[in-house]
């Protein structure tokens, strides 16, 4: 079964990590991952700019490296950016050491690209065990999300996502989007009713 929505029951379970804000203000935190990737994260920054909205973009250290320019316009319109291994390597089949050099690469290229000192994690696929967390709480925020758009799935009805990422969106919700070409044409057909969404209901949007 797709869940939209994270279970309350596993937010609970790891509750380290960052799963959504304070729910008593009326603010969602939107994030994009994999990027930055030319016309999508591109698309993706237009878009926020013509709502006047705000995003963090948790960016893969290789795609930094091919597409230094964008993570420069994105730090520059006043986004957040946050670190998301330089080889979007998953957690489950990768050794600690490996992992943890990989998370310090990507560290190191979005410095020297762009001079922002990452303070967020999140790990590829959304997931990670406790032994490797501990390491990375001692530098970061390890931030997941409470709803995820579903944006890269083949096959997808962008028409039903986009209902039911409104429907789940709540006070200090995390709301998953992706700045990569495999979820190019279903974040173009989610993404501007989401922000009218947002817009017409009166959420802010903020930085993590």
């Amino acid at each position: 079964m797709q869940f939209y929505k994270v279970p309350g029951i596993i937010q609970h379970l790891f509750k380290a990590y960052t799963w959504h804000k304070d729910r008593n203000l009326k603010t969602v935190y939107l994030t994009f991952d994999d990027g930055p990737v030319t016309t999508v994260s591109d698309y993706a920054l237009k878009l926020l700019n013509d709502y006047d909205m705000k995003a963090t973009f948790f960016m893969v250290g290789d795609n930094v490296s091919k597409n230094p320019n964008l993570a420069i316009e994105i730090n520059r319109e006043g986004h957040a950016i946050g670190n998301h291994t330089y080889h979007h390597l998953w957690a489950g089949k990768t050794p600690l050491s490996v992992y943890l050099e990989d998370v310090e690469q990507c560290k190191k290229v979005i410095f020297e690209k762009t001079g922002i000192e990452t303070k967020t994690f999140r790990p590829p696929f959304g997931w990670i065990n406790r032994r490797y967390a501990r390491h990375l709480s001692q530098e970061y925020e390890i931030v997941l999300w409470d709803v995820i758009s579903w944006d890269f799935k083949n096959g997808l009805n962008p028409r039903v996502a986009l209902e039911k990422v409104k429907k789940h969106t709540e006070n200090g919700s995390i709301v998953l989007f992706h700045d990569q070409q495999k979820s190019k044409k279903n974040l173009q057909e989610i993404l501007p009713g989401y922000l009218d969404f947002l817009s017409a209901e009166g959420f802010q949007t903020a930085l993590l």
